[in-house]
């Protein structure tokens, strides 16, 4: 959990949290509904980050299926 002060926004949150390296694309949400950097937060609000898929999980799974029967 994080203190920040009042008027934080998405951007603060993940800046103070130092989780995120310099650089890295995210998108962020709050309560599972997507929020751009500059959305100012609320008290108790839980900024939740998200990043793009590796891969397509159907395409990956009939990868590992198509190995599994050699």
């Amino acid at each position: 959990m994080l203190a920040l002060p009042p008027g934080a926004t998405v951007a603060d949150a993940v800046a103070a949290s130092g989780w995120m390296p310099a650089g890295e694309q995210w998108t962020a949400g709050i309560h599972g509904r997507l929020r751009v950097p500059g959305d100012r937060l609320a008290d108790g609000d839980r900024v939740e980050l998200y990043r793009d898929l590796l891969a397509d999980p159907k395409q990956a799974r009939r990868q590992r299926a198509r190995l599994s029967r050699r």
